[in-house]
């Protein structure tokens, strides 16, 4: 579970503040780290309007060892995608980069995911998201060790916490067989 809390610092740029929580295989639940985020959206359709959209998202994470080896990571996450009031499309690019522990100073990773959603109805949808990891640029992981992962997740806007729930499955053996994810997003205007 993850509790994001973002602010709205001006009509394209937002910061926010993840908080992830995971429960391991002794049913533990652990904190993973705080992870910091500023968003940049310069590019988007006008409210329930139809069209591109683009814009550039940064994180720096202070994980916890149980989570990652490497403590310090920076994250750029490029965004990309088209929305109508039927549709969502988006995919990210997602460049990761180890600032200590063993993997530090190496080349970034390539971690590409998509989303294709569908609103069922007001304020609420349903879709599938795809993620990957294909390793570091100039020296991709073998496909054995690159890990699939499809999720079914619904979203909505229509209780009092906006919330995203997705149910995934690893496609190989290198990912999770399955994983669970619930985000829910506190805005402050």
């Amino acid at each position: 579970m993850t509790p994001e809390f973002s602010w709205g610092l001006t009509r394209t740029l937002e910061a926010g503040l993840y908080l992830p929580y995971t429960r391991d295989a002794e049913g533990r639940v652990l904190f993973g780290g705080p992870k910091a985020r500023l968003k940049w959206l310069p590019l988007r359709p006008k409210d329930g309007a139809a069209g591109w959209f683009a814009g550039l998202n940064g994180e720096y994470s202070w994980l916890n060892r149980n989570f990652e080896p490497g403590t310090r990571r920076l994250e750029l996450r490029p965004i990309i995608g088209w929305k109508n009031r039927d549709w969502l499309v988006a995919a990210n690019p997602v460049l990761d980069w180890a600032l200590n522990g063993p993997e530090r100073g190496g080349r970034p990773t390539l971690n590409p995911s998509l989303k294709v959603a569908k609103t069922v109805s007001e304020g609420t949808s349903l879709g599938l998201e795809y993620y990957t990891e294909l390793g570091r640029f100039g020296h991709p992981a073998p496909r054995a060790e690159r890990p699939q992962t499809l999720y079914v997740a619904l979203e909505t806007t229509r209780t009092p916490v906006p919330l995203h729930i997705g149910i995934g499955r690893g496609l190989n053996d290198a990912a999770d067989k399955w994983t669970v994810k619930a985000i829910l997003e506190f805005a402050f205007k």
